[in-house]
């Protein structure tokens, strides 16, 4: 069964532009999935699926006369004198195909829907040759509301800013969010039937994330010390990154972690959130706060408090959302999140009239109007907040 996914109405809107389509995000997020699907959805018969982790299918491409590559596609059955449409899974797994996909989109009438490891990019091949003639796709594991598609229940989508808190809703879905929570949003894990399954799939997708980007595509090939990085990272989820105490902690040089956290980033794993920077005499302007990919696979690496496994989960639900930043002073006083530069969001497992007060004083010299509270937990007597499974 197929579950459309949030950006699949403008993948698929995008097979009608000349550009070649790229989706690329971490390993496991569903782009095959998607990838095939587009085929499918394509009235044309002139179209065909390569998987580069074929060989016979690299082969088809190491032809040193472009033209040659041309003919072999032929030979698989497409139509030479008619519009194609090419679709490659795995694009990493052959460093020359940008500069033959620049020639056959130059010369040839050919719609190219691609997908590749992030990773592939860090290159710069990619980038370059293609230049001007790509749009990139990001592919996330899944959001809430995507997660409660795969689990087929029906939800209301609207303005999570806005909505009030409907303690119908919440005890209909407070289960699902609490799954979403531990497990994350990779779609096999949400799939899976069992807790022990979910795990087993989490710790694969790790797995294979060092065994094959890490080993196979990155410059550096000492996936046990990026192991180790990650996990202290993983510790710190929902912190301020310190290079000079992970260089310490970990034995690395300063310039070697930096690196690494680079590639950690540029391959979907964490994400380091900027700080809002209105008042640079009184906030903190260069620390950046880290975040896990996902809380199935943050919950892999380290034993996270609730509050750390919720806070990752808000931020993972709300990326896609608009421009995230947070907030601080020198005095440790902080807003988790700060959205578009207008919206100030709090999280609390349960929050509180109290927390409500704080996030209002803070906010106010922040110079931001909008706030709002988000729970994970009803609390008793308190409903002024925003529940996190209501963001979708």
């Amino acid at each position: 069964m197929f579950f459309e996914r949030q950006i699949y109405p403008e993948l698929k809107r995008h097979l009608k532009v000349r550009q070649i389509t790229v989706i690329t995000g971490m390993r496991q997020t569903g782009k095959t999935t998607l990838l095939k699907r587009l085929l499918e959805d394509i009235k044309s018969e002139n179209k065909l699926y390569l998987d580069l982790e074929r060989l016979d299918h690299r082969e088809i491409f190491q032809e040193k006369n472009y033209d040659l590559v041309l003919k072999a596609l032929e030979s698989l059955g497409l139509k030479l004198d008619k519009k194609i449409y090419l679709a490659i899974d795995e694009i990493q797994m052959f460093s020359n195909l940008p500069s033959v996909m620049k020639y056959l989109y130059d010369h040839h009438d050919i719609k190219f829907i691609v997908t590749g490891s992030s990773s592939y990019y860090l290159k710069n091949l990619f980038s370059e040759s293609l230049s001007g003639r790509k749009r990139i796709f990001e592919l996330f594991p899944l959001t809430f509301g995507e997660f409660l598609i795969f689990k087929q229940q029906l939800f209301k989508s609207s303005n999570f800013l806005t909505a009030p808190f409907l303690s119908s809703e919440y005890e209909r879905l407070k289960g699902y969010y609490e799954e979403y929570i531990s497990f994350g949003g990779f779609p096999d894990v949400v799939l899976a039937k069992t807790k022990k399954e979910k795990v087993a799939l989490a710790n694969d997708i790790l797995s294979s994330y060092f065994n094959i980007d890490v080993e196979t595509l990155a410059d550096f090939h000492k996936s046990a010390e990026l192991h180790n990085l990650l996990k202290l990272l993983a510790v710190r989820a929902g912190g301020k990154v310190d290079y000079s105490k992970l260089s310490s902690m970990s034995g690395l040089s300063r310039i070697t972690v930096k690196n690494y956290v680079e590639f950690l980033e540029k391959t979907y794993v964490i994400h380091r959130l900027p700080v809002l920077a209105k008042r640079p005499d009184r906030e903190i302007a260069k620390a950046q706060k880290i975040y896990l990919c996902d809380t199935g696979i943050l919950n892999i690496l380290v034993e996270a408090s609730g509050g750390v496994q919720f806070e990752n989960a808000v931020f993972n639900q709300l990326r896609q959302s608009g421009k995230l930043q947070y907030y601080a002073l020198k005095t440790g006083r902080e807003i988790d999140f700060i959205l578009d530069g207008a919206v100030a969001l709090e999280c609390k497992e349960t929050p509180t009239s109290q927390n409500l007060r704080d996030l209002e004083n803070l906010a106010r010299i922040a110079g931001i109007k909008k706030i709002k509270l988000i729970g994970r937990h009803k609390s008793p007597k308190f409903d002024n907040f925003l529940w996190g499974g209501m963001i979708k």
